[in-house]
This record gives C-alpha cells, sequence and structure tokens, in this order.
C-alpha cells in the first residue's frame, strides 16, 4: 500500500472535517446558534461563523496569500451552507495545479487544526444544551478524500 502524498492526506483531512462537521452541524435545535455555555463563552453561532471564516483563510492560504475576515455570524443554515462552500472551494484548489504556493503543512496546522477543534467544541456544546450528537466509531466511518459536501454517508457504527 503507497502512501498518500501531502497533498492527499490534506485532502483527506478535509473529507474528515467535512463529515465529522456535518454530523454535529444537522439537525441542531433552532435555539443553539444563540446557546452560550457561559456568559463570556462564544456561542455556536459565533463559532460556526469562525469555521467559515478559517477555511477562508485555508484557501487564500493554499494560494499563497494572506487573507483574513472576522465574519459576523449568519443565520445558521446559511453559515452551514457557507461552510460547506468553503471546503469545497479549498478542497477544489487543493486538487487542482493552482494550490500549493504556500507550504501545505501550515495550512494544515494552523486553520485546519483549528476547525477540528471547533468541529469538537460544537459537538460538546450540543451536549450542554440537550441535543447530544450520537458517538461514532469514525475510523469505520466512509470517508473519501474529495467528498467534501453536506451530504455525506450514513453513520457505519454509532453509539450512545
Amino acid at each position: 500500500m503507497s502512501e498518500l502524498s501531502a497533498r492527499d492526506l490534506l485532502r483527506h483531512t478535509l473529507a474528515t472535517l467535512a463529515y465529522r462537521g456535518g454530523k454535529a452541524l444537522r439537525g441542531a435545535p433552532e435555539t443553539f446558534a444563540s446557546f452560550r455555555a457561559a456568559s463570556d463563552s462564544r456561542t455556536p453561532g459565533q463559532i460556526l461563523a469562525h469555521l467559515c471564516d478559517l477555511m477562508d483563510w485555508a484557501f487564500w492560504m493554499a494560494r499563497g496569500e494572506h487573507r483574513w475576515y472576522n465574519s459576523t455570524p449568519a443565520e445558521w443554515n446559511a453559515d452551514v451552507d457557507r461552510f460547506f462552500a468553503a471546503l469545497e472551494k479549498l478542497d477544489d484548489c487543493l486538487a487542482s495545479d493552482t494550490s500549493a504556493d504556500a507550504p501545505l503543512t501550515k495550512v494544515f496546522q494552523g486553520p485546519v487544526a483549528d476547525a477540528l477543534t471547533h468541529v469538537g467544541q460544537i459537538n460538546m456544546l450540543r451536549r450542554m444544551a440537550g441535543s447530544p450528537v450520537r458517538g461514532e466509531n469514525y475510523a469505520r466511518a466512509k470517508i473519501e478524500r474529495g467528498h467534501v459536501t453536506a451530504d455525506q454517508p450514513q453513520p457505519v457504527v454509532e453509539f450512545d
């Protein structure tokens, strides 16, 4: 079995982010976007907007530019759509010959790794808000490089 290239591994990581993120974002209660675990904590809506900003930043990093923008949270489903659109744009960039003007390790260690952390935060906040996401054996999930849309496969092995 051959090892994946750095680019292919990063694209697989984006597919993993799409799968895990999709599970965390799907089916959230209507009031979830404004839930606060503490008075000074970010809301899930603010975290989701930040996830979108991270994916935009990752795209520009892959193109060799530094562009950062702090967006204001939109309606939950609009930001969910924005998140997946940004993932797809980044994945398309990485799949083409127009990317990698910056080291891919920097794209991973900055915005992509941060995004994985924030998906975990959203999962934790879902549980705290009374709408937990079911656990899963993610090693058995049907995650495929290049599949970064909101339309993700059904879980293979979930548990409570």
